[in-house]
């Protein structure tokens, strides 16, 4: 689980802790203290290095892991007139490369498993309708939606127990939104039909669905959880 010590990350790890999983996760940023039985790690995920130490912990502690989250992510909040070579690099690192690399790991660890395993991407609704002010930000979360289906279809070819699958989430009331001012917050919420954002743990449940042997049949699927966001018609 990347991207864990804050936000939707870490709603998730209380959701998988809550249902008796055992939880590895990871961050870059500072853990708040907590003794919960999560293992916790410092983790670059755009560094193979981090990967691998993170995939000699699962296999020292557990033989492998039947779950793997890639939720770590950045913005850039730079246009394609203003991004600089080093923002988008970045970002892409984070976002798209530290999935990928997530995904090569989970194989690594799943393949020869007891007959399941599930890989849940944290894609972004500006995969399916792009953010003019973040060319990479877009572009990246685009990319992880195919790389999804991409792994999807390789696994079931190879004969390997492993789903993977994309989860889509609509503005979600984490700290990155709470530092913004009260009238952008409105405006983001009434995207929605609901007229709000959603509560990270909501975005943790439909992680743990995808993550579930309720959806055994589901690969190289997306799952939008975005309060009727893009259900609208844009000029309504």
């Amino acid at each position: 689980m990347t991207g864990a010590a804050s936000g939707i990350g870490a709603a998730i790890v209380r959701r998988f802790l809550d249902q008796g999983a055992r939880v590895i996760a990871t961050d870059i940023a500072p853990f708040p203290d907590a003794d919960d039985g999560a293992i916790r790690l410092v983790h670059d995920v755009a560094s193979e290095a981090d990967w691998q130490m993170v995939e000699g912990v699962a296999r020292e502690r557990w033989g492998g892991l039947d779950v793997v989250v890639n939720n770590a992510g950045v913005v850039s909040a730079l246009s394609i007139e203003d991004v600089t070579l080093a923002a988008w690099n970045r970002t892409l690192a984070i976002d798209l490369t530290g999935t990928m690399l997530g995904c090569q790991m989970a194989i690594r660890l799943m393949k020869a498993g007891p007959g399941r395993g599930a890989i849940v991407n944290l894609c972004s609704t500006t995969a399916l309708a792009a953010l003019p002010g973040d060319a990479a930000y877009t572009a990246s979360k685009g990319a992880v939606r195919t790389l999804t289906r991409s792994v999807a279809v390789h696994c079931a070819r190879q004969g390997y127990p492993i789903r993977c699958n994309a989860l889509i989430p609509g503005a979600t009331d984490t700290a990155i939104l709470q530092a913004l001012p009260d009238a952008v917050r409105a405006h983001i919420a009434a995207t929605s039909p609901l007229n709000r954002m959603a509560d990270p743990a909501e975005m943790a449940a439909a992680v743990a669905f995808l993550a579930s042997d309720d959806c055994r049949f589901m690969t190289g699927a997306e799952l939008l959880v975005d309060g009727g966001a893009l259900a609208i018609h844009p000029g309504f």
